[in-house]
């Protein structure tokens, strides 16, 4: 006999394992890699058989959690496959270590904690998409614009002191810095002879230094003291620091705290030295625009 706090935790488990079967029954039918999605078949196999062996105890059918399977295929969607399974991998601890409470009930629970161990090494190893392949194109791109535009922002904010004018001239300079780096990475990975496209690699460069250098200057465009634009923009950069840093994180499991807190004191650190800067130059030179 199971006891009814044990009953209730198996009904808990037991949603938990048809939701996943859903979730990785839909990912499975979204990646065009054949490999890909012929594990994530197997691993959503495995996982409707533990909601049948649990369904046997339980002698209740569940339903799954319909927002969690529409969520995980949205995030699939939105940021690729591997982010939205290394996020699901990261539950597959704490599922070993819940499934020993039910061990004494369940005996069959130590063959599910070993499928579920069997599953991170499957999952880590459908790290084959290719935004991973040119993420260090990514990071170039969206590295350098961070710390040259938020710096160079600073720099026009108190040289300049209008919001319109800053704004042009940022445009200007990302977008000139932009097409730059797209070259420097073209002809940095054709030198290299690396396994990756040069042209693709460009794109992902500039695309991600374009995307960055319009949302720092967005708030130049429609906030008329250029102080608040600023403040905005070095919030907007935290920010983008920190959503890059926890898809890092999560996609190569890294740390999130190290990577972020670096990036975010360089970023802020150029944005004060060129604000010095731009300080120096409107005081030492006269400038008033």
């Amino acid at each position: 006999m199971i006891p009814s706090e044990v009953k209730e935790k198996l009904l808990e488990y037991q949603k938990n394992e048809i939701t996943e079967y859903y979730i990785y029954k839909k990912l499975a039918g979204k990646t065009k890699s054949e490999k890909n999605a012929h594990v994530l078949e197997v691993i959503a196999n495995e996982e409707h058989g533990h909601y049948k062996l649990f369904e046997k105890y339980s002698q209740t059918q569940v339903e799954p959690n319909r927002f969690k399977v529409w969520f995980y295929t949205f995030i699939a969607t939105l940021f690729g496959l591997t982010f939205a399974i290394k996020l699901m991998e990261q539950g597959e601890e704490s599922a070993q270590q819940r499934y020993e409470f039910i061990r004494p009930y369940i005996p069959e629970a130590k063959d599910i904690i070993k499928d579920e161990f069997e599953h991170e090494q499957k999952l880590i190893n459908l790290l084959d998409e290719e935004i991973l392949k040119y993420m260090g194109s990514v990071v170039l791109g969206l590295n350098d614009a961070l710390v040259e535009l938020t710096g160079a922002l600073a720099g026009f904010t108190f040289a300049l002191q209008n919001s319109k004018l800053i704004a042009i001239i940022g445009i200007i300079t990302g977008f000139a810095a932009a097409l730059s780096m797209a070259a420097s990475e073209y002809l940095s990975t054709k030198t290299e002879g690396e396994n990756k496209s040069p042209i693709k690699s460009a794109l992902y460069t500039g695309i991600a230094y374009i995307i960055t250098v319009i949302l720092l200057i967005f708030p130049y465009l429609f906030i008329k003291n250029y102080y608040v634009a600023l403040i905005l923009a070095l919030i907007i950069a935290i920010l983008i620091i920190a959503f890059f840093n926890f898809f890092m994180s999560v996609t190569n499991d890294l740390n999130f705290r190290k990577q972020f807190l670096e990036m975010v004191i360089i970023s802020l650190s150029v944005s004060v030295l060129s604000f010095a800067i731009g300080w120096f130059i409107r005081t030492t030179f006269g400038v008033d625009i």
